[in-house]
């Protein structure tokens, strides 16, 4: 082989350099690109579009309750991160998607929410939330009976709460950003609804 040949199946400086410096973005970064993901046969998209705002998948996994799987969770938010102090701090739209993996009746789901959101919560904080997490559990109430393969999306934008199940709105907005990071706190929070789950959540 000439030197000419050689030379030229040789990677160039400049794409070695590029190549260098992608390792290092990421290396700083200290997470790997969001991709999308299949759990337990749900297909979770990698980004989303909420109140005109993209938002990354920050992590998604699945709700056991015995045996039984109940739902995936997936957290939706602007700047992804594995800390949940990061998380339950940062503003703007947010979205946290439940796809049902069982028919579960509203109540039962309901029920489990409302324990998990007192365990992580401080007593004035409660006092505070508490006509608006009544008006949350009325709307998810009015859903009677969920069912396998519905998505329901918890949304935070412009200044509000909304519930939606597969695309559609269920029930008025409610204000108030501490709601939202309430409604985290659940998954995230100290005193997590699923254990598992919240790691799965943090992409760890």
């Amino acid at each position: 082989m000439h030197e000419s040949e050689i030379a030229s199946s040789r990677p160039s400086h400049t794409t070695r350099a590029r190549a260098i410096a992608v390792a290092v973005i990421v290396a700083l970064s200290g997470l790997v690109p969001a991709q999308a993901a299949d759990v337990e046969g749900v297909d979770v998209e990698d980004t989303v579009s909420v109140g005109g705002v993209r938002l990354e998948l920050n992590g998604a996994g699945m709700r056991t309750v015995y045996i039984v799987k109940a739902y995936v969770a997936a957290l939706y938010v602007p700047s992804r991160s594995s800390r949940p102090e990061d998380l339950l701090s940062q503003q703007g739209p947010r979205r946290l998607s439940l796809t049902m993996l069982a028919d579960l009746s509203a109540e039962w789901l309901a029920q489990r929410f409302v324990a998990a959101l007192r365990d992580n919560c401080l007593e004035h904080e409660l006092v505070r939330l508490a006509p608006r997490v009544e008006r949350l559990v009325d709307t998810m109430l009015t859903l009677g009976q969920t069912r396998k393969g519905e998505r329901i999306d918890i949304e935070f934008s412009a200044g509000a709460t909304r519930v939606s199940v597969d695309g559609h709105a269920l029930g008025p907005a409610i204000p108030g950003e501490d709601l939202f990071v309430a409604i985290l706190r659940v998954f995230v929070g100290e005193r997590p609804i699923d254990a598992e789950l919240k790691q799965a959540i943090l992409g760890r």
